[in-house]
């Protein structure tokens, strides 16, 4: 048993080291050291002694306070979200954090908020699915690190809204789909997603699925500003959708989700 956790530890550190080597551009050279500091690395072996993960893919993504990358699991491609410690700020953050319960009792150190930071979006993602939106199903959570469903097919995710491509009789069916998982959010799962985009939902180009991602930084009801949230969500979605022909009022989706949500009190 140890000899194949070794073998398996030696196959993601190998693939670290050949994707700094692969990386000729300095800046993502130094974003990917960033990333696979030696406190992340043994967190990818213990996860890989737990047979979660097999071996480390390329980068999907990067953002503000994370890199995602392409994972081989037993039977399927996984994505692993790791939250930069070495390198990330709190400036995006810090507007989610504040006010939020389940930040209440952490305590004020980098380190500290970006582990709460990363069970949180496993638990926001729990949480949707139970509300019926579709979203990546979460599989594991520990430290920095969250493993979840890869949305894409073969090694290539599927696109981001803004670059679907739409045609103009599926963007109605999209635009109201992306509605109604705003109103199960914060009806069904007591959650606004808070920074909800053309750029962090995505599309399966084969069945036209709304995908949500990137719910890290989702609040509770009981957030300060879960309302503004909420507003500017809904008011990101109807600005975007208006390239399609799509003219809705924010004002008016925002008192129907929210007389909705009176009703089931």
């Amino acid at each position: 048993m140890k000899k194949e956790v070794t073998r398996k530890v030696q196959r993601i550190d190998t693939q670290v080291d050949e994707m700094r080597m692969k990386r000729k551009d300095s800046n993502a050279l130094k974003v990917t050291e960033n990333v696979f500091d030696d406190a992340t690395l043994k967190t990818l072996y213990t996860i890989s002694s737990k047979g979660i993960i097999k071996a480390l893919g390329g980068s999907i993504s990067t953002g503000k306070e994370a890199n995602v990358f392409l994972a081989e699991g037993e039977n399927k491609n996984l994505a692993i979200k790791i939250y930069r410690i070495s390198s990330s700020t709190f400036n995006s953050m810090e507007e989610y954090i504040l006010g939020d319960p389940r930040f209440r009792n952490v305590r004020h150190s980098k380190r500290d908020i970006i582990f709460a930071w990363t069970k949180k979006e496993h638990r926001n993602l729990e949480r949707a699915i139970e509300a019926g939106v579709k979203v990546p199903v979460p599989i594991l959570s520990e430290r920095n690190v969250l493993v979840m469903e890869f949305m894409g097919e073969g090694e290539k995710s599927y696109p981001q809204l803004k670059e679907a491509g739409l045609e103009k009789e599926d963007s109605r069916v999209a635009f109201d789909t992306i509605i109604k998982y705003i109103e199960l959010l914060y009806t069904k799962a007591n959650l606004v997603h808070g920074d909800l985009s053309e750029y962090n939902i995505l599309i399966d180009p084969h069945t036209q699925e709304i995908i949500f991602i990137d719910m890290g930084q989702s609040v509770t009801l009981e957030h300060p500003r879960s309302r503004e949230f909420l507003q500017r969500d809904i008011e990101n979605i109807v600005r975007y959708f208006k390239k399609y022909g799509i003219n809705e009022d924010p004002e008016k989706l925002y008192s129907t989700i929210r007389e909705i949500k009176d009703k089931t009190q």
